[in-house]
């Protein structure tokens, strides 16, 4: 069994109050959740208006399909153009960790 984590630190767009960040953030969770069946949620920055850190989850029983799996979330995060993503950070824990 291998579990992968993902960290995305994202800058958001036109955002001035927390309600708006919360209209932001809530469509690309359930994106992300909805096309690669992940676990997702907003897991930092919560008092900043333009800033979140999404950490997105996936567990399976190949190391390769986790790595791709992450790979994709990236992506789908990096190429939305009301976002700008700051950083990545990811972890990769297997049989023998």
């Amino acid at each position: 069994m291998y579990l992968g984590s993902l960290e995305l630190d994202v800058l958001l767009g036109d955002v001035r109050s927390l309600k708006q960040k919360r209209s932001a953030v809530r469509p690309i969770i359930a994106e992300v959740r909805k096309r690669f069946d992940v676990s997702v949620a907003e897991a930092g920055h919560q008092d900043l208006h333009r800033r979140t850190l999404l950490g997105v989850a996936v567990v399976a029983a190949d190391g390769e399909h986790v790595r791709d799996v992450l790979d994709a979330c990236e992506r789908l995060v990096a190429a939305r153009p009301d976002v700008e993503l700051l950083s990545v950070r990811r972890r990769l824990l297997g049989p023998e960790d």
